[in-house]
């Protein structure tokens, strides 16, 4: 009888931490052994010259999701995760977004219903509050904890999304109380809104001003007054697609002040910039996503940032709007750029972008693109027990990439439900050519594996806070505050 179900053997394994040549035994799902020279597989994977790495999570993306003006995402919960699996993803926690007098409840029910029959991959969720009533905060909320849903975003933006800080406040307690991980869209409502009027009244309605109308300010404000609310109530807060240096700084100086304080950039910052906007009649409309493309100068600056740890996530924000009137043109063949679907696909090309113009330029380790990739991922959202890593008792999420192999990117070779890719053209090196979900191949050779609703749903810990250490404000500490105990 096999000792194993499946052993992968020959590849350089690597995790956040450590590069070896090791062969890898899984049995049951899991990963039974590491070393060199093992046999007894039921079914073998020859991996000689390729790295293995854990498989991607990730993190930032709205699939079968309902924007607040009722636009759907393309891509449901089976072309979202398949997609995400040709890009050696083996984890996905998309949002499950709440609107204004909806319950959690109902909330969680209906991506259930989306998720469950139809995911390839496990997944989890990030709700979106967006109505923080107080049935929200001290029942529902907690009732989301307890069934695993362990992080959730707030807008700063977006009139039929955002909160007030005074609700930013409660839920930051909320999420403190509970051993939640709040993520927060950062910008500043009224600037925007400010330049959107101007630039309309103006005249200046074209794609390209889309970038003009949300300036950096926007979110560096937005980002300095987040980090003032989270750490006067010692609450972890995420900062999701992080686009400015100021913003990054910001983010790296409440980290060193102690503050339980994260940051995340997405490919789109990475790859592609304002320029792109600007392009004849509504072609512009597939570049419009907020925060918006920035320039040259800030690619070159969040490569530093990535590579020094202030933004410990790298994910794709995937929203994929098509460019035609389900989508992107919804409200016209050549709409103002205020009435743009904001968002764009890339859940296929995440890892791939930062493996090719990363890992293979030199730009970043290997070490360091698995961290941004899976091992960050799993250790903030609660995962990093069963993924994230190689290791003894591991799941057996297990991306297999060919460094040397190129791929020109196409719209015709994604595997989402859009009708463009924005990186269309680009030359990459290295790609994942085998994808495991706890040990079940998903895709290989270029061919999907999977059955329609294999992927399992993924109850995740709370947020680890050991090592941080907030300094608490003499307002909320009785000694110095008359006795008062606001915790």
């Amino acid at each position: 009888m096999a000792e194993f179900d499946l052993v992968i053997r020959g590849g350089t394994v690597a995790t956040a931490t450590d590069t070896f040549k090791s062969d890898i035994g899984i049995r049951d799902g899991r990963i039974a052994a590491l070393g060199l020279g093992l046999d007894g597989g039921y079914k073998t994977i020859d991996a000689t010259g390729k790295f293995v790495l854990p498989g991607g999570i990730e993190t930032h993306c709205h699939i079968a999701q309902e924007s607040a003006t009722g636009a759907m995402t393309a891509d449901d919960y089976y072309t979202g995760s398949v997609s995400a699996a040709f890009g050696g993803n083996s984890t996905i926690v998309p949002f499950a977004a709440q609107h204004r007098g909806q319950t959690i409840k109902d909330v969680i029910r209906t991506y259930d219903d989306r998720a469950a029959p139809n995911s390839v991959l496990d997944y989890s969720y990030h709700l979106i509050v967006s109505d923080p009533t107080e049935e929200v905060l001290r029942e529902e909320l907690p009732m989301a904890f307890e069934r695993g849903i362990t992080s959730f975003k707030v807008f700063m933006t977006y009139d039929k999304m955002i909160v007030s800080d005074e609700h930013m406040l409660d839920i930051l307690v909320t999420a403190r109380e509970n051993g939640a991980l709040t993520m927060v869209h950062a910008e500043n409502n009224a600037l925007i809104k400010w330049m959107v009027n101007r630039l309309i009244a103006r005249g200046y309605d074209a794609p390209k001003y889309h970038a003009v109308s949300h300036p950096a300010a926007a979110e560096v404000e937005a980002i300095q007054r987040g980090i003032t609310l989270a750490s006067f109530v010692e609450a972890p807060l995420l900062f999701v697609h992080v686009s400015t240096d100021a913003g990054a700084r910001a983010i790296a100086e409440a980290r060193m002040s102690g503050q339980m304080i994260f940051g995340e950039t997405c490919p789109q910052y990475m790859f592609l910039t304002a320029d792109n906007l600007d392009l004849p009649g509504a072609e512009g409309t597939k570049f419009c996503c907020s925060p918006p493309l920035r320039d040259t100068a800030t690619q070159d600056i969040l490569w530093r940032h990535l590579n020094a740890g202030t933004l410990q996530l790298y994910s794709s924000d995937h929203a994929p709007y098509r460019f035609d009137e389900t989508g992107k043109l919804s409200n016209g063949p050549n709409p103002p750029f205020n009435k743009v679907a904001n968002g764009m696909p890339g859940i296929e090309l995440r890892a791939p972008l930062l493996f090719s113009e990363g890992v293979a330029k030199g730009r970043i380790s290997l070490n360091t693109f698995v961290a941004l990739t899976a091992t960050n991922a799993a250790r903030l959202f609660g995962m990093s027990e069963r993924k994230g890593s190689i290791a003894i008792g591991m799941d057996a999420d297990i991306a297999i990439w060919d460094p040397d192999k190129k791929t020109q990117v196409t719209a015709s070779g994604m595997h989402d439900n859009m009708d463009y890719t924005p990186f269309e053209g680009m030359e990459l090196t290295g790609w994942p050519v085998t994808v495991l979900n706890r040990g079940n191949i998903i895709v290989d050779g270029g061919e999907l594996k999977a059955e329609r609703g294999a992927g399992d749903f993924i109850k995740r810990l709370p947020f680890d806070a050991t090592g941080f250490m907030p300094t608490r404000a003499p307002e909320m500490t009785p000694a110095t505050n008359f006795g008062a105990k606001l915790f």
